[in-house]
């Protein structure tokens, strides 16, 4: 049995660098309007996107460019010109929705291996068959798919890879064909940029017509999350994925979240991967850690149910949640000091999330390096910057690098339980 590939978000250069620290075997991105993620697009230059590529590279390991917008006729010279600037960066696969753009591709980097979005909404082995037959070496499913009908596509198709979202935002609409932003906002979701309407918290009114009472459904000042699906979460059936045996690729939706959600979700994922094939599968291990993030609430997707054996994937309360815990800092590349995310004080203990567990116990005038039931914790005796600044307490925003009492691997975060 090959391993699957673990397959993390790099909405810039840092929360790259974060998931391959943290055991991702590739990563996922674009530059420009034509990725899905305008946002997390505008984070790159040309110039830093081939740095990014060839420091993926460096590490054995994998960058998949995002090009799965749907370009309108006006853009398609822009779009040509586009691809032929990434195709010479040498990145390992491009991410395609249109039929027309995988066409291009071909024509513009014939060496350069497609993988077909989830936009492209393929169920069955017909459409799978029909994407092959283009050119295509990978589909990204449908996230209304089932494992059963993704066994059913590989039995047709054995040299087809799959490839399956595990964690991450869910749409409401079916397979991200949404249409409320560009009504409410203009902001047109199929061309990367989605306003999230579907988060916002609405009021619904009924209005009698022979009289015209107008009143509330609802009566909620805040009004309630009627479209607000829950965040997909398959930490505990990776080892039912993997046992089918089918799936090349797990991937983790998220390029505009924060860098903790970032490290945190490639750790977990890539943990329980490792532990499937140790046979020391563990789901609530997993779990509680997921829940460390900010998330809308989990559900399980349709993946392993139908969805007409569903329940329970809207959050109605609220758009967004904290998680058990909050990040105060995270350790610099360098290793040697940290920023705040939070509060941080002297005399607290803080939690360590390490990439690598490989450190050792120390103390000294900064503050100790402990372990305690096993988990690692860091405790400051003074916040010192770089600088030579001590601090009584340093808060987020703050660009001064505090100190450490030891150096620690790069990205490492620091965080306390709420």
């Amino acid at each position: 049995m090959n391993r699957v590939e673990l397959l993390s978000p790099a909405g810039n250069f840092e929360k790259l660098k974060i998931a391959l620290t943290y055991g991702a075997d590739a990563v996922y991105a674009g530059v420009s309007h034509f990725s899905l993620r305008l946002r997390s697009g505008k984070e790159f230059t040309y110039e830093s996107f081939e740095e990014a590529i060839k420091y993926t590279h460096s590490l054995g390991k994998k960058i998949y460019v995002t090009i799965n917008g749907f370009p309108f006729n006006s853009q398609i010279e822009l779009l040509r010109k586009h691809i032929q600037k990434v195709a010479l960066m040498n990145p390992d696969a491009f991410i395609v929705a249109a039929p027309g753009v995988i066409k291009l591709v071909r024509e513009i980097a014939p060496d350069t291996p497609i993988h077909l979005s989830t936009q492209a909404n393929v169920l069955n082995y017909l459409d799978a068959q029909v994407y092959w037959d283009l050119g295509v070496k990978r589909i990204i499913a449908a996230r209304e798919v089932s494992l059963k009908d993704l066994q059913k596509i590989k039995e047709h198709l054995p040299n087809l890879e799959l490839e399956v979202f595990v964690h991450g935002s869910m749409c409401f609409a079916y397979s991200g064909r949404c249409l409320i932003s560009s009504l409410q906002s203009g902001r047109v979701s199929n061309r990367g940029s989605c306003a999230n309407d579907c988060r916002f918290p609405y009021t619904m009114y009924a209005k009698n017509e022979e009289s015209g009472t107008l009143f509330k459904v609802e009566q909620s000042e805040e009004g309630t999350h009627i479209m607000n699906a829950k965040d997909l979460n398959l930490s505990s059936h990776v080892d039912t994925i993997l046992n089918s045996g089918v799936i090349d690729s797990l991937k983790i939706e998220g390029r505009t979240k924060s860098t903790y959600y970032v490290g945190i979700t490639t750790k977990t994922y890539e943990k329980a991967i490792d532990d499937f094939y140790m046979q020391k599968f563990d789901a609530s291990k997993y779990e509680n850690e997921l829940n460390t993030t900010k998330n809308r609430g989990f559900n399980d997707g349709y993946l392993i149910k139908r969805p007409f054996e569903k329940s329970g994937t809207q959050n109605l309360e609220d758009s967004i949640s904290e998680g058990t815990h909050q990040v105060c800092a995270m350790v610099n590349e360098d290793g040697k000091g940290c920023l705040s995310k939070d509060k941080l004080e002297p005399n607290v203990m803080y939690e360590l999330v390490l990439s690598d567990e490989n450190i050792e116990e120390i103390e000294n005038e900064f503050g100790r390096i402990f372990k305690k039931e096993m988990k690692w914790y860091i405790e400051f005796k003074k916040l010192q910057s770089e600088k030579g600044k001590v601090y009584r307490s340093i808060h987020s925003g703050n660009t001064n690098a505090i100190i450490l009492p030891s150096k620690l691997p790069a990205f490492t975060f620091l965080r306390r339980e709420l």
